[in-house]
């Protein structure tokens, strides 16, 4: 058969991503993108060779150009995992002195001011020393991720708190050292590390693993072959489920539909019925056996919305059932619950499919055509295994001794009977009957048929099913008893009445019941639209709000009319303390709406955290950070246990939550801007007042050099030479700042040429001869000392910058001291070091040595020495600029300060 358009169509709208995955995708790797990655060496027990593994592809990363640091390996006395650490990069370990003993500690402040690519931490679950910044070791993991370090880590099966006490009770000792299993399952990569256990005990005998007392003794407990099968399998399968999340990832972002078969994953369809407790239960054991995942969902049919509470209380209790007996729980829409079924295990890649037997009935029959649930599914995707199980006889134990299970059908729960809508259809027949006798002076009663079929239609449009079902049977029987002959009787002449008075009741009944549907239907979309409208009007005026007073008054606003509660909003002050804000008609418990806020769960009424709590928590978690928390009081509490509520509750706090990240944003920029257009405003006024002022400048120290050799030795020869001295002290100041504007606008331009050090200095040396008259200069500067690729002028004035700042805050005699020398960096680089040494006070012990280097910073704001802090500034700017670093310390032994110049060392080139 031929493929139409709409076929090709639906083929490749199957191929399409999912535009929701995409969107996933992108904010998680944006998320991610500052952030270092964690790999981690996962085996099943000490000695499988986790940490050999590591440290040789750290050697092989190593050699490809990457900076490899170890923070902490154990080697337990192993000498072919010692020699993998030859060549590389070792943190000093962190002397730690607890109860009189001295330990050594993995340097997290050492790994953080490193910075290298990739940081080798071994054990990932250790302890550290009490007293530490952290108690975990995993806990420093995650400040070193945080900061961009990549972390290559090991990690055993038994340390993973999930299996903590599945480990114990199979080896018969319980670890104290645990890891939470979401830094597992959100780590970057894992690497699974195995051997056989027969390898691993002959490891354990050569004395590989432990020393060979410690080894004989393993061997009598942990080390038993049982106990490495067990955790063996522990660790591969918890690894195959790791696989198998990244591979439903992959399916799911390229919208694959078919079911990969990789493993088993049972999906269980609910409907609110009487047996459902035993179907999850089954199932439980059933996953048990055959060690696999599964899921049970709800579908919310259209044809099951008119059931009443009873029935999606059954629905809600089922669901947490299969939560507490550890299933994966959903509730998806969907008009055809076959249909939506078999979506949603190509979706989770199930491979099974279990229902409840159904108990047919003869409506059944009418409705689907004799087909069951089942039957249905197993027509729409015949891959798809169908497992139907049952449940009769397990009623009485779960409270529904004596009930039916249909696998498809509502819960026979009697419903509260409507008397005015049966009293109504009752009314409007025997009115229909007063006009149709009426209309027989007129019309043939095959016309007056039609009038019973629309008081039929009408009734199960007003009223519902029950009462269009009753005005079916009623106008039957009223237009027999009053119409046909003989007229006031149930008794028919002519059978072919038989036939009408049978097809009329067939249409009236399928007219009503599609009526009724039809009325439903609307219901439902009314209510989904109000949900729809509410978020979009949420929406709309939040994209209004400018501050965060008319956020908050426009979500206290649409909240307490949505859910028809009381609403209160807590928002952090610059503190991060949790302030209730303006117009908030709840008084709040602080501590649980900072506890709400911090994890980022919901907290108090309806939840599982102080449940007794009056009011419900909810966070306010933007993509960024939280931006705080939602407290509402509801009328009717229950109502929130619809699905549906819920789902807007989340995504109108997830609004909010935008909305007041987005005000803060805005202020942030706005103050940005302030910022920038007062330094754009600063620099052009330091460009033109530097421009300005050279020429006068220059005029007046080329007057006084002219003029100092023709005046004698006297007050006014040393009144000339301190116009000299100052003039060239504006001089420098004036190109400190026309270099710094330049440098601010369009950034720093270098001309590089290669020169030798020696030349550098002396160039330096010669401009300030006058200036360090007053100093002593030494320098040692060794013979063969390699070019450098640099910006001679710019570099030039470094030196310059250095020795002025030298002789500016150091008392005249005193020596100054230029070295250089060549060191080899933490890649095995070299790079050349270039220090300028005073004897002078040293720095100053108030100020941190990054804003020694910040720009108009003085080292004493309040000073008879001149200067405007720029020198400094100008001098690290520029040595960033060539890959080096700009460095100041107080010298050892003191007094004094050192300021160190390091600039990488390049390949040299060739000379003749």
């Amino acid at each position: 058969m031929p493929r139409t358009s709409n076929d090709i169509d639906k083929e490749i709208d199957d191929l399409r991503p999912d535009p929701d995955a995409l969107v996933a995708r992108l904010q998680a790797e944006q998320a991610s993108a500052h952030r270092g990655k964690l790999r981690i060496y996962f085996g099943s027990n000490a000695g499988v060779g986790k940490t050999f593994a590591m440290l040789g592809a750290a050697q092989r990363e190593s050699q490809a150009g990457r900076s490899i640091v170890v923070g902490l390996v154990e080697t337990h006395g192993r000498a072919e995992t010692a020699q993998q650490l030859h060549g590389l990069q070792q943190l000093p370990l962190l002397d730690v002195v607890y109860q009189g003993r001295q330990l050594k500690e993995f340097d997290l402040d050492a790994a953080l001011a490193r910075r290298p690519d990739v940081l080798l931490l071994d054990e990932l679950a250790h302890s550290n020393v009490p007293g530490s910044r952290h108690a975990k070791r995993w806990q420093d993991v995650e400040e070193l991720i945080d900061a961009g370090i990549d972390v290559w880590t090991t990690l055993n099966v038994q340390h993973l708190e999930s299996l903590n006490d599945v480990v114990g009770g199979i080896v018969g000792i319980r670890v104290r050292e645990t890891v939470p299993d979401h830094i597992f399952d959100d780590a970057d990569e894992v690497v699974m590390v195995d051997i056989s256990p027969d390898e691993l005990l002959r490891r354990l005998k050569e004395g590989k693993v432990y020393h060979l007392e410690q080894a004989e003794r393993a061997s009598r407990h942990f080390f038993r072959r049982g106990n490495l099968l067990a955790l063996r399998e522990l660790a591969l399968r918890r690894t195959a489920d790791r696989v198998d999340e990244d591979m439903r990832d992959y399916r799911r972002e390229r919208s694959i539909g078919d079911v990969w078969p990789t493993r088993e994953r049972l999906l269980v369809g609910v409907g609110g019925r009487a047996g459902d407790d035993a179907l999850v239960r089954q199932v439980a054991r059933l996953a048990r056996r055959l060690d696999a995942d599964w899921l049970v969902v709800y579908v919310d049919a259209p044809h099951r919305q008119h059931r009443p509470r009873s029935a999606q209380a059954a629905v809600l209790k089922t669901l947490a059932l299969a939560v507490r007996l550890g299933a994966e729980t959903a509730t998806i829409p969907g008009d055809d619950v076959a249909l939506a079924l078999v979506n949603f295990a190509r979706e989770r890649n199930a491979s099974h499919l279990v229902l409840a037997q159904s108990a047919r009935s003869a409506w059944t029959l009418l409705r689907r055509f004799a087909r069951s649930l089942p039957e249905r599914v197993a027509e729409i995707d015949s891959s798809l295994d169908v497992l139907v199980l049952s449940t009769r006889g397990q009623g009485a134990a779960n409270g529904h001794a004596g009930q039916a299970h249909p696998a498809r059908e509502p819960l026979p729960v009697r419903k509260p009977v409507r008397w005015r809508g049966y009293v109504g259809a009752t009314l409007a027949c025997l009115a229909v009957t007063a006009l149709a006798e009426m209309l027989l002076q007129v019309f043939d009663p095959a016309n007056v048929v039609m009038v019973f079929l629309l008081t039929v239609i009408l009734s199960a449009l007003r009223w519902g099913r029950g009462p269009g079902a009753w005005a079916a049977l009623l106008a039957v029987l009223c237009f027999d008893f009053f119409f046909v002959q003989p007229r006031g009787s149930f008794s028919i002449a002519d059978t072919q009445y038989l036939f009408t008075f049978a097809l009329m009741l067939g249409v009236a009944l399928v007219c009503g019941q599609l009526m009724a549907r039809l009325r439903h239907e609307a219901h439902v979309a009314a209510e989904r639209e109000r949900r729809v409208g509410a978020l979009a009007r949420l929406a709309r005026d939040l994209s209004g709000a400018l501050t965060q007073e008319q956020v908050a008054e426009i979500a206290l606003g649409t909240v307490s009319g949505v859910f028809d509660a009381r609403a209160g909003l807590l928002l952090p002050d610059p503190g991060e303390r949790l302030q209730l804000v303006a117009g908030s008609a709840v008084t709040p418990d602080v501590s649980l709406a900072r506890w709400s806020m911090e994890h980022g769960q919901m907290a108090g009424r309806g939840t599982d955290t102080l449940h007794a709590a009056s009011a419900l928590y909810v966070p306010l978690q933007a993509p960024v950070r939280g931006r705080g928390v939602l407290a509402l009081e509801m009328r009717s509490p229950a109502r929130l246990d619809v699905p549906e509520e819920r789902r807007l509750l989340e995504a109108c706090a997830s609004q909010i939550a935008l909305a007041l990240e987005r005000v803060h944003f805005v202020e942030v920029a706005q103050q940005t801007q302030i910022v920038m257009e007062g330094e754009r405003m600063r620099n052009t006024l330091l460009s033109a007042v530097s421009h300005d002022l050279r020429t006068p400048l220059t005029s007046i120290l080329g007057a006084a050099q002219a003029a100092l050799p023709h005046v004698p030795q006297g007050p006014g020869h040393e009144m000339l030479v301190q116009l000299r001295n100052q003039a060239q002290s504006m001089q420098q100041l004036v190109e400190n700042l026309l270099a710094m504007a330049r440098m601010q606008q369009g950034g720093v331009h270098l001309k590089r040429e290669w020169i030798p050090v020696e030349e550098l200095v002396g160039s330096a040396l010669q401009q300030l001869r006058d200036r360090l008259a007053g100093h002593p200069v030494r320098t040692d500067l060794p013979a063969h000392l390699p070019l450098l690729s640099i910006d001679g002028t710019m570099m030039e004035r470094v030196l310059v910058n250095l020795l002025d700042n030298a002789c500016r805050y150091t008392p005249e005699g005193t020596i100054l001291r230029i070295a250089a020398r060549v060191e080899s960096t933490v890649n095995g680089a070299e790079q050349l070091v270039l220090s300028i040494a005073d004897s002078g006070p040293g720095l100053p012990v108030q100020m941190a040595e990054s804003e020694l280097f910040e720009p108009f910073t003085r080292g004493v704001s309040e000073s008879s020495i001149s200067g405007i802090g720029l020198g400094l500034a100008l001098a690290r700017r520029i040595v960033e600029a060539h890959g080096g670093t700009l460095t100041a310390h107080s010298a050892e032994p003191g007094p004094g300060a050192v300021f160190a110049i390091a600039l990488p060392v390049q390949a040299q080139p060739d000379v003749e």
